[in-house]
């Protein structure tokens, strides 16, 4: 029985939610600025994260979140500082919005942007946020940020009433979503709904025909396994998904069993996916934790790709030389994820992006 019976959803009304490799008009984020995601590392953070907001704002806008005129001030005193190290980068084309929160994960608090590909209408979706099965109180701010950033931009905002993170879920831009069991079907998120439930309900509010579901996430992740970290679509029938090569490593089967499913799955129209695998970087440890480092936490931009790394010299250039083949016409940039990835997640997990 359906849920959403007499609703009008962004399906009904012709909207759908665009792959991240399609035209963009701006990167939106929440300016981090809270210790306790990073723990006696927060002021270490800010050099990468400038980086990847500079690198940006060379062919798009950028929008961020700030909780004040204090905060605003600090951000671009901070961008100034970095600003040589990116040539031709724009501080013109970075834009600040009063909007407080919590922390400062934009891919799952921020809006989800759909467009209506007939008329060109641009729309938000509000979904419910709950800091990853209410791990990480308070979220109250976090958890109001879509509606205001659709209010600021004169945008109409759908309200789904159930919980969902934008990291938890990937998209062909043909009508595939891909995202895991571990994350989406876990009891801490909509204990209420079963798994052709909350289908319906990724149907009808991203404007999907069709899901395929991988496993668990990496190790590390704090999420409870977001499909970001793992495997991410390139074009409408690739993916590059991460592998470990080590036998010995946490990773290694769960990230084999993640493979072997997606050679048995078919996108909308029938077809086999194509699959190229990418490296896993060596275990990043900090503080006897085992971080969830993965070069899949890449940023999609209109002209470059913004890759996550991590030190390792080895791993960091195979990384870097496979996404390049995958994206041409895009220019790969790699950057220091080694302090970020203390915060469990990196740039994809910072970032949402907001189509043309």
């Amino acid at each position: 029985m359906s849920l959403l019976t007499d609703i009008q959803t962004p399906k009904s009304l012709g909207f759908s939610f665009p792959a991240e490799f399609a035209p963009q008009r701006a990167l939106w984020l929440s300016w981090p600025h809270k210790e306790e995601s990073w723990p006696g590392k927060l002021h270490t953070i800010y050099k990468p994260y400038c980086e990847f907001i500079l690198q940006v704002s060379r062919h798009q806008k950028v929008c961020i979140n700030v909780a004040d005129e204090a905060m605003k001030q600090f951000a671009l005193n901070e961008l100034n500082t970095y600003l040589p190290l990116v040539k031709n980068a724009k501080l013109s084309e970075v834009t600040f919005y009063s909007h407080p929160t919590n922390d400062a994960w934009c891919r799952d608090h921020g809006p989800a942007f759909v467009v209506n590909k007939q008329t060109g209408e641009k729309a938000v979706v509000d979904w419910g946020y709950n800091a990853w099965g209410g791990k990480y109180p308070p979220f109250n701010l976090d958890d109001v940020i879509p509606t205001r950033i659709g209010e600021a931009l004169g945008l109409k905002v759908f309200n789904a009433d159930i919980v969902m993170e934008g990291g938890s879920v990937e998209f062909n831009g043909k009508g595939t979503l891909l995202t895991t069991t571990a994350c989406l079907l876990n009891e801490n998120r909509n204990p209420h709904l079963n798994q052709s439930q909350i289908e319906e309900y990724l149907t009808e509010y991203y404007g999907v025909e069709h899901i395929l579901w991988l496993g668990d996430g990496i190790v590390g992740d704090d999420t409870d396994g977001h499909i970001d970290d793992i495997t991410r679509f390139v074009n409408e029938d690739t993916v590059v998904t991460v592998v470990e090569e080590n036998k010995n490593d946490d990773n290694y089967h769960l990230l084999q069993e993640n493979l072997n499913l997606l050679k048995g799955m078919r996108l909308q129209d029938g077809k086999q996916l194509n699959i190229i695998e990418l490296p896993m970087p060596k275990a990043v440890i900090w503080e006897d934790q085992r971080l969830p480092a993965s070069y899949a936490n890449f940023y999609i931009a209109n002209e470059s790709v913004i890759v996550p790394t991590f030190q390792d010299n080895i791993n960091d250039k195979k990384a870097l030389d496979i996404l390049t083949d995958c994206f041409k016409g895009r220019e790969v940039i790699g950057i220091d994820s080694t302090d970020l990835i203390w915060g469990l997640g990196s740039f994809h997990c910072l970032s949402q992006q907001e189509p043309l």
